[in-house]
């Protein structure tokens, strides 16, 4: 059996007799220095556990969303009408889509950029537009309107309908033998002097460029239907009309005037009924745009492609891997290159999926650096003031890479966020061809990694002991130097005296 004495023999903190120790001032101020230390010392390697510490890589991209990258936008166009905006997206694999409308939505605004109105609706897509094999015979069977009494005739008739042309307009040279001819047969049917139901009208917009605008026509021919009585829609006398985007043809023509006509009373030449005729040519009409502006929203999906350049005629040429593409479309509608303008505000622009603002904030208390470029033209605007010519085209050339954040702070990993960040430069250009506001984007094949690395807790108990046992230590060792120090001194002092 094990004696006490040989059990004591092991002690590591053996135990001085009180009668021998010494209190002293210099180990007293020693002690207090010691434990500043330690309070300074265990207070930065607290500091230094509960801060955030992550690595950066680079890798190739391993994007949860496939091979499509989602782009979400809200760009306000205020010279450009919501009957022809287009949304175009292509890439240099050859995709191509023209006029996307079912992931995006248009509200008409004026010149300062405030909705005029409920949503635009755009309507289906029409099939190819008929314009018939009727020859211009010279006679003219429809009432050429002026500034000077557009208005008048506008409140003479229950139902104006006006063409608005461009006579240099390949479209409009094809309406007019149709038109020309379904407006004599209209008149012929019902008479403005005996009925005085309905009236077929025209306006040149290259002479009447003031009453043009006024009524928002940007494409020729632009076919507009005017109801008095039942679309006026403030006390200032201002009409709601609609459109019409039908067969150009003389029957289908003569057909829609007819069912326009058809629901009013002849004796009723006052007002209009205020319900729409229901009538197989309902779809072929649509709302008129009531301002001069389009607000453009929602978003698209493009493939990730990374081809930046491509080999021609022995040297490099760029190639821009993907493109959105704002612009006036239509397949029987001109436009004036020189009045269209593309000038816009973007009030949000983005790649990937939309990362809620609590998410954001989230992380960016983790890392403030991330998301300063999620939406970089956010609040941007891009006006063209006319003072480089017209015929400008608005670029902006952007730089994609994909971010993602980790957090390794339980055994398994978890995803914070991923989101794409982006450069953006913009340019003016005068072009030849039609003025387009264009995104080109190119996608990084390589994303940033940010890892959080989580921190040990033993290793954190384990530095608080080595700063305490170390201090402890230095601290002993100092004020053992300093009491004999302090001894000699005294010895010293008193050999002197004797």
């Amino acid at each position: 059996m094990v004696s006490t004495n040989k059990l004591k023999s092991v002690d590591f903190y053996r135990k001085i007799p009180r009668d021998l120790t010494e209190a002293s001032l210099s180990g007293a101020g020693l002690s207090i220095v010691a434990a500043l230390a330690m309070m300074f010392l265990f207070g930065m390697e607290l500091n230094n556990y509960l801060t955030v510490d992550t690595s950066t890589s680079v890798i190739v991209d391993n994007s949860s969303d496939g091979e499509f990258l989602r782009i979400d936008f809200n760009l306000s166009f205020p010279s450009l009408s919501c009957e022809f905006a287009s949304v175009d997206v292509s890439d240099v694999l050859g995709t191509n889509r023209l006029n996307i409308t079912k992931t995006i939505r248009k509200f008409s605004i004026d010149h300062d950029l405030k909705p005029t109105g409920s949503e635009f609706n755009s309507g289906p897509t029409l099939h190819l537009i008929n314009h018939g094999d009727e020859v211009d015979e010279g006679s003219e069977g429809s009432v050429s309107l002026k500034a000077h009494n557009f208005d008048q005739y506008l409140h003479q008739y229950p139902i104006l309908v006006v063409n608005f042309y461009a006579p240099w307009c390949y479209w409009s040279n094809r309406l007019k033998p149709s038109w020309e001819k379904a407006a004599k047969i209209i008149r012929e049917r019902y008479d403005p002097e005996i009925d005085g139901r309905i009236l077929l009208a025209k306006v040149d917009c290259t002479e009447e460029g003031d009453l043009c605008r006024r009524n928002h026509i940007q494409g020729y021919p632009s076919i507009r239907i005017f109801r008095k009585g039942s679309d006026i829609r403030d006390e200032h006398g201002h009409h709601d009309h609609e459109s019409y985007y039908g067969d150009r043809d003389t029957d289908s023509l003569v057909k829609t005037m007819e069912g326009l006509v058809a629901p009013i009373a002849v004796e009723s030449q006052r007002h209009a009924l205020e319900h729409k005729p229901e009538n197989a040519t309902e779809h072929v009409k649509r709302p008129a745009p009531s301002a001069g502006g389009c607000r453009i929203e929602g978003y698209v999906r493009v493939k990730k492609v990374n081809f930046p350049f491509r080999m021609e005629n022995n040297g490099i040429d760029p190639m821009v891997p993907g493109n959105l593409m704002i612009s006036a479309r239509s397949g029987a509608h001109s436009f004036d290159s020189t009045q269209m303008n593309l000038s816009h505000v973007i009030s949000h622009f983005s790649f990937g999926m939309k990362v809620l603002p609590r998410v954001m904030s989230d992380v960016k208390r983790l890392l403030p650096h991330i998301g300063r470029s999620y939406d970089r033209l956010n609040g941007r605007s891009f006006i063209n003031h006319r003072d480089v010519g017209a015929n400008v085209t608005i670029e902006h050339y952007l730089q994609v890479v994909k971010t993602e954040v980790v957090t390794r702070r339980s055994s398994a990993e978890h995803k914070l966020i991923e989101e794409y960040e982006y450069t953006a430069h913009s340019s003016l250009a005068q072009t030849v061809y039609m003025p387009t506001a264009k995104f080109h984007f190119e996608l990084s094949p390589m994303q940033v990694l940010i890892t959080e690395n989580p921190k040990s807790f033993s290793h954190f108990i384990t530095n608080v002991c080595a700063i305490i046992g170390g201090v402890f230590t230095v601290a002993g060792i100092l004020d053992s130097i300093l009491h004999n120090t302090f001894r000699m001194i005294k010895k010293v002092e008193l050999g002197k005296n004797f």
